[in-house]
């Protein structure tokens, strides 16, 4: 699976012929268009609205206006820091308890960041948690074949999942859930 930064370079290398301009020009009309090129929401729907710009298009257009505005991506620590803040900061330790599970897989294990939701990722995305309420945290996970179990849920979120785990406690990451995790690993 690629990057963030690899999809965004597929997208920009075909920015032209898919919307007339390079990215570069779309940068210089965001400028010059009076929206808050740090505004990546108001940029997107201007983008679609206005100019009928496919989506990764617009996605690619809004993060390089942001960024020559100033703005920097977060890392993946800085996305899982804001994503258990506040009312859901109680949900940390379940996080905290599952990212140290599954980066003892192997050295293959990466993180990525995302605003809503962690992937964990091998050849391709295997895992991914989201804090989904104050009070559960949700793990998607993709596998190619799954196994029987009263715990998982059919799914299409968060990431790529086809089954979904929820869990309230680090209690709740039992053995059971452990080996649900490390299959998923393995079969991506």
């Amino acid at each position: 699976m690629a990057s963030p930064d690899e999809m965004m370079a597929a997208v920009t290398r075909s920015m032209k012929p898919r919307t007339g301009h390079t990215l570069e020009e779309w940068v210089g009309l965001v400028q010059g268009s009076g929206i808050d090129p740090l505004d990546q929401n108001a940029v997107r729907r201007w983008l679609k609205q206005e100019h009928g710009v496919p989506q990764n298009s617009r996605w690619a257009i809004a993060d390089a206006a942001a960024r020559a505005a100033g703005w920097q991506r977060p890392g993946a620590d800085q996305y899982i820091d804001e994503q258990y803040a506040g009312r859901k900061a109680g949900l940390r330790p379940v996080f905290d308890r599952l990212r140290r599970v599954m980066e003892a897989f192997g050295e293959d294990v990466r993180i990525e960041g995302r605003g809503t939701y962690t992937p964990f990722v091998r050849h391709r995305q295997f895992a991914a948690v989201a804090p989904a309420t104050a009070t559960r945290v949700d793990v998607g996970l993709r596998f190619a074949s799954a196994p029987a179990s009263p715990l998982l849920m059919p799914a299409n979120a968060p990431g790529q999942a086809t089954h979904r785990l929820s869990l309230a406690s680090v209690g709740d990451i039992t053995p059971e859930v452990e080996q649900l995790l490390r299959l998923a690993y393995q079969q991506n």
